[in-house]
Order: structure tokens, then sequence, then C-alpha cells
């Protein structure tokens, strides 16, 4: 049993790659974690632009070179247990194709301002419950697995209780494809806090199914 994540903007050729990229590798020491991307309307067969592969590669990403663009499918969403569009429209485009996905499918920056707001008090009350006897048979990747989950759960349930954000664009990462290389950096500034506070909630969780074993 793993735990999926799916980065998803439109081309994926800059956005959704770099954070899938950076995902991987903030969270390469949590088992069973996998994480993927893929693009609205993507140029199939493509790798990333120059400039994003570079922004990727100087973050610490080992595979920014190896990366080809994938379309967004239903399967694809249907796979994953956690879905980050890199934009509002991204995640429109998520839960037209599979309404179900609504409530694990945030913008990347929406959901790192959730996870920054769950406690370890939030998460500890949610896994407790998972860390008996009911979990002994399961394996260490599905106790993870089933914890990560619930963090998920923890962090929508706060979706309305956050305070809202100044202007709704702050939940998106621009776009920088085309763009001079500032706009590329602009974009990476807003991605990166994000995701290093979702690999932080996601972390704290995996931490939790340790304590309890």
């Amino acid at each position: 049993m793993s735990f999926r994540i799916l980065t998803v903007c439109t081309g994926n050729i800059c956005r959704s790659p770099l954070a899938e990229q950076l995902l991987r590798r903030e969270l390469a020491g949590i088992e069973g974690v996998t994480v993927a991307s893929a693009g609205t309307v993507a140029l199939v067969g493509h790798g990333m632009t120059p400039e994003a592969q570079t922004i990727s590669t100087r973050l610490g990403a080992t595979d920014a070179s190896a990366h080809v663009a994938r379309l967004l499918t239903e399967q694809f969403i249907a796979e994953s247990d956690l879905v980050l569009g890199l934009a509002r429209e991204h995640r429109r485009a998520v839960v037209e194709l599979v309404p179900a996905a609504t409530r694990h499918t945030f913008t990347l920056r929406e959901f790192g301002r959730l996870a920054a707001s769950v406690t370890d008090a939030d998460l500890d009350a949610s896994v407790s419950p998972f860390a008996g006897p009911v979990e002994a048979g399961l394996s260490s990747a599905a106790r993870i697995a089933s914890n990560l989950k619930i963090a998920v759960q923890a962090a929508a349930s706060l979706r309305g209780v956050v305070e809202p954000l100044e202007s709704p664009d702050d939940a998106d990462v621009i776009d920088p494809y085309g763009q001079p290389v500032a706009v590329y950096e602009e974009s990476t500034a807003q991605l990166v806090p994000a995701l290093q506070a979702t690999v932080s909630l996601l972390a704290r969780a995996a931490q939790l199914t340790q304590a309890h074993r």
C-alpha cells in the first residue's frame, strides 16, 4: 500500500514537474510515498523547460532531465490520495474530471496554508485510534499511508476555518512558461514555501506512525 501524490499544471513542463521532483526528494525518507505529475493540456512527450530544469537541479532534485510530460487523466486522479494543482484552474479541471476527488484536491499554496495550521495535537488525536491492535496486521507502508491520508483529511477540515486569503490569486503559483528567468524565480518563490509546509505535515504524520507502533 502506498500514498500517492499527483501535481498538476497546464503543460506539465514547468510548475508541476518542479513540484513533483522536489516533493519526491523531500519525502524520500517516508516509506511508500510516490509522486507523479501531469498537465491539463500537456505538451506530451516534452521535457521540462531549460529554466525549470535548472531550478529543479539547483534545489537538489536529481531527475529533472528525465521528465516527460503527460496528459492528466481520470485514472491518474483516481489513483491519487492527494492532488495538488498549481493554480485554481488545475484544481477545477481535476474535480471536473473526477468529482469524488474534491476532498483531497487543492492548489499547492492552498494546501500549504492548511497544512501549516494542522497542529501536532490534531494529528495525534486523529492518528491514535488507528494505532492499536486493528493496525497490528498492517505493513509499515500501509500504516504510514493510512496516517498520511488522515493528515490530508485534517487539512481539508480546515477549509473555511483558516483565515481567508487576501486575494484569490494568492492560491496560485504563477505560470512562468515563455517568460523571463525572473518570472521563473518568482514562481519558484511562491511554490517552495507551500511545498515545505506540505512536506512538514506529511513528515509529522509519518513520525506519529512510528511513535504509536
